[in-house]
């Protein structure tokens, strides 16, 4: 029985390992070519479909890299930050396992998932299970929305950009882990442009007036993953501890991880 118990993990992290996800223009040594043309649709879009990785930044836990730049919040706004400071931020989402709002697709150490059809696009987070649901069908954000963790998306295409609106997240998240706050009032607009196969470019403006004098843009360039990690998981021996499953299966903490790791996924 414990052997049984020991063999399972090994079988399902091996699974897919040298699969070759069709469709996927390559060089002449079978890599996947990065600088090809970027993918269409069958009906004309751009194909933003892949696993994907931001590059190095500080923005996810920093949005403000000069200190003069911190007279973008307002005092309510810049009090609340520091109160956060000196109580070393305690209660930080992330450190309580809950999301972390609308700051997680600019986490240089996690890689996304695109999900695309015509009506609407997923985002698949690689931490925490989490996702998001951007909807193309011509709906209209919600004028009175129910306050959430991740807010309500709709999207819409201006040439070969995807524009994102996303509005009706919860006061609960954080903009950064440092603990810069944001209202229930914050509107965010996102601009995806895949440039070629391997390249996209991400722009994403926070605007809320009643925590920034002025919309506050970030701009980051993303690559396709063409080797990425599996699956992040809980596990005992200390709540909020993860691990990520890597090509042999053995957990090595989450702090160490390179961009270099290979793993297991498609796209090979």
């Amino acid at each position: 029985m414990k052997t049984a118990l020991f063999l399972l993990p090994v079988s399902l992290c091996a699974q897919w390992l040298d699969f070759r996800t069709p469709g996927i223009s390559r060089t002449a040594d079978g890599k996947p070519n990065l600088a090809a043309p970027a993918p269409k649709t069958p009906d004309g879009k751009p194909d933003l479909s892949g696993v994907w990785r931001p590059e190095p930044n500080p923005y996810f836990y920093d949005v403000i890299q000069e200190l003069k730049d911190e007279a973008i919040f307002r005092p309510a706004a810049e009090a609340l930050f520091l109160k956060r400071v000196a109580e070393f931020r305690r209660d930080d989402p992330q450190t309580h396992c809950l999301p972390r709002g609308p700051s997680d697709i600019l986490f240089a150490g996690q890689l996304y998932r695109i999900m695309q059809s015509p009506a609407v696009i997923a985002l698949l987070y690689e931490g925490g299970g989490n996702y998001r649901q951007i909807y193309l069908d011509g709906r209209k954000l919600p004028k009175d929305p129910n306050p959430t963790w991740r807010g309500y998306s709709i999207g819409h295409w201006e040439g070969d950009t995807l524009v994102v609106e996303s509005a009706g997240f919860n006061d609960r998240t954080w903009l950064d882990r440092v603990g810069h706050p944001h209202s229930e009032q914050m509107r965010v607009t996102e601009r995806f442009r895949r440039v070629d196969f391997g390249h996209m470019q991400f722009q994403v403006i926070f605007d809320d007036p009643q925590t920034l004098i002025r919309p506050l843009t970030i701009s980051l360039k993303v690559s396709y993953a063409a080797r990425y990690a599996g699956t992040y998981e809980f596990r005992e021996g200390g709540a909020g501890t993860l691990f990520p499953r890597t090509q042999d299966c053995q957990p090595r903490q989450w702090a160490k991880r390179s961009a270099s790791d290979s793993a297991i996924g498609d796209d090979l």
